[in-house]
């Protein structure tokens, strides 16, 4: 008996058991508000955008009218594009220089093919392959080789825009019968009053379907979760048998193969024109996108539609200088350029804060 009410007497009230779960409940809220922190640029870089669209609809006027706002996203369309590749390798912890230069190799080369007689679906098809062997040299160079990501697509971006140069160094059109015309066709959704209508492309359309597969991609897939165990530490998921080499090939594969079809979407909407000086500087333009959108540079953490949100803001400062008309365009990248360092500050600030 003496032993059965020890034992009773050293077994724990049950009045103490719900105290047990205090250290999961902190764990959990200590969770969410790490997640948070990682918002705070996404947000921040949305209350820039609406800030910037209700002080061009003060100013200027007519911005919200649906033909500016679908006329601002079908000109927009291919930097959406470029923006999901870059997400994907700047989470990844890589870079990628060379899609500008790979948007007018394969912008000039479909358009020459279609001009020799190639069906022209074939050709598009062809553009987006082409995309994507650049990207694979670049995988290669940066997994087998051991080649900085940032040299490696650099130099993927120098042997495009010659191969582009060697191509033509003149503007080529696609034939007015070509397929790729059809990517501009305009469909109307809303008939507004004179020419307010909200009109899509099918341009507009592809753009957003990658938009949606890419967000799929990064947060539904296994491979997505690879990519952010990569960026976030390799070592680790190497130890873990997540697929590394696999995963980082492909990453560059995308990438270039993203590139290949935004061309497609560019020279549709001008009218199938194409030229070797096209898309110069526009990896810039995704990687202040995917940075201002709340990708960290360093890898790891990182939103798809974050950096849409980028875009976004690249194009309301566009809107507001075209609008302005007395402002300098030169001035777009200075802004730019401003608008970039203080988002990178900022990320910089939240990431010690996560650190200590």
């Amino acid at each position: 008996m003496s032993n059965a009410r020890t034992l009773a007497e050293s077994v724990p009230p049950a009045a103490d058991l719900p105290e047990s779960k205090q250290p999961q409940q902190v764990s959990r809220f200590s969770g969410l508000w790490e997640r948070s922190q990682t918002l705070i640029p996404t947000l921040a870089a949305l209350v820039l955008l609406f800030a910037m669209l209700i002080y061009a609809e003060i100013a200027y006027g007519r911005v919200f009218h649906a033909g500016t706002m679908s006329s601002l996203l079908v000109s927009f369309a291919p930097t959406i594009i470029l923006a999901v590749g870059m997400t994907i390798v700047i989470i990844s912890g890589g870079i990628d220089l060379s899609v500008g230069a790979v948007v007018a190799f394969t912008s000039v080369s479909g358009v020459m093919l279609m001009n020799i007689g190639v069906n022209g679906w074939l050709a598009m098809l062809l553009m987006i392959v082409f995309g994507a062997m650049f990207g694979l040299i670049s995988g290669v160079m940066i997994q087998y080789f051991n080649v900085q990501p940032f040299i490696a697509t650099l130099a993927m971006m120098f042997l495009a825009r010659g191969l582009a140069s060697i191509l033509s160094t003149t503007p080529v059109i696609a034939p007015e019968d070509s397929p790729i015309m059809l990517l501009a066709t305009d469909w109307k959704i809303i008939d507004g009053p004179k020419v307010n209508d909200f009109t899509v492309t099918p341009g507009l359309i592809i753009a957003v379907l990658v938009v949606l597969g890419g967000m799929f991609f990064m947060h539904r897939s296994r491979s997505g979760r690879t990519v952010y165990a990569i960026g976030g530490n390799e070592s680790s998921a190497k130890l873990m048998g997540l697929p590394v080499a696999r995963t980082r090939v492909w990453i560059y594969v995308v990438s270039g193969a993203l590139a290949g079809l935004a061309a497609i979407v560019y020279t549709a909407e001008v009218g199938g024109k194409a030229q070797n000086v096209t898309g110069i500087g526009w990896e810039l333009d995704a990687i202040a996108a995917v940075v201002i959108g709340g990708t960290l540079l360093t890898g790891g953490y990182g939103y798809v539609l974050g950096s849409i949100v980028g875009v976004f803001v690249l194009a309301a400062l566009r809107l507001i200088i075209t609008k302005d008309g007395t402002i300098n365009p030169e001035y777009l990248t200075i802004i730019t350029g401003g608008v970039l360092l203080v988002f990178v500050l900022l990320q910089r600030a939240l990431t010690r804060r996560r650190a200590s």
